[in-house]
């Protein structure tokens, strides 16, 4: 574990655990301590049979995360970028890989591994005071957490080139309009808004929404037919559960289901 907690902050709601990137003086940015705290929890979280959904988001009014800590990338040697590199696109493919969903709450500006956290998540809810960008080719180098392959998968090859070739910034109602997020929201209501779908995710099946983006994340790789078959999988690991057995029984009593993940 980091001996650095401070840097990531915990608190839970709504069955969801909300994770707060904590350097607002410099914008939340990324540095090696920051990456290794939220590697952490996010290795713990790949355990736990209690969290249904999980909410990043940055400390402070004016940021989300604006990308790597520079300052500390002007110190780093050409081994120590690469292990950054490494270290970030890890990071971002365990966040896409847990199997409960990922909320990013954009609170203000995210840029270059900013947006990239943003985008290994499932489900994006922007600040309408947010900017997103891929700006790394301002800085002579390319999007490396990802960016160059989520980008294009959520909003479409043709923005996505536009976008990074040009490391041109979004604000949020362009990235509502183009679908690189789900929803825009008042500042003050952002983190509601958030906890208000993290308690509709709270009320599904556990089980069925872990396959539901198994499929949808494994499925969109393939072609149809491969798709359609991991689709079917899926579903046969639903069908021997007391959940959906519990579903049923509830829908018949008319009554809220309680589901236990079993």
């Amino acid at each position: 574990m980091t001996d650095t907690p401070d840097l990531l902050t915990k608190e839970e709601k709504n069955q969801a655990v909300i994770l707060t990137l904590n350097r607002p003086a410099v914008m939340n940015c990324l540095n090696f301590d920051l990456l290794y705290a939220l590697r952490d929890e996010i290795d713990d979280l790949q355990f736990s049979d209690t969290i249904r959904s999980v909410i990043i988001t940055g400390a402070g009014e004016k940021a989300f995360c604006a990308g790597a800590d520079l300052k500390e990338r002007a110190t780093l040697t050409q081994d120590q970028v690469k292990q950054f590199i490494v270290t970030i696109r890890n990071l971002l493919t365990a966040i896409q890989n847990l199997k409960m969903p990922v909320i990013s709450a954009v609170n203000g500006i995210a840029l270059g591994g900013g947006t990239e956290i943003a985008l290994a998540s499932d489900i994006r809810i922007a600040s309408d005071t947010a900017v997103m960008g891929l700006t790394e080719t301002r800085l002579a180098i390319i999007p490396g957490g990802g960016g160059t392959q989520r980008l294009p998968r959520i909003i479409g090859v043709s923005k996505a080139k536009e976008l990074i070739f040009t490391g041109r910034r979004v604000d949020a109602k362009e990235a509502l309009a183009i679908g690189l997020v789900n929803a825009t929201a008042p500042p003050e209501k952002l983190m509601n808004t958030c906890l208000d779908m993290a308690a509709m995710i709270a009320e599904t099946g556990p089980i069925a929404v872990e396959m539901a983006k198994y499929a949808i994340d494994k499925g969109i790789e393939t072609d149809l037919a491969t798709g359609l078959a991991i689709e079917s999988n899926a579903y046969r690991v639903t069908i021997p559960t007391e959940d959906r057995i519990e579903g049923l029984t509830a829908f018949k009593e008319k009554r809220k289901p309680v589901y236990k993940g079993k």
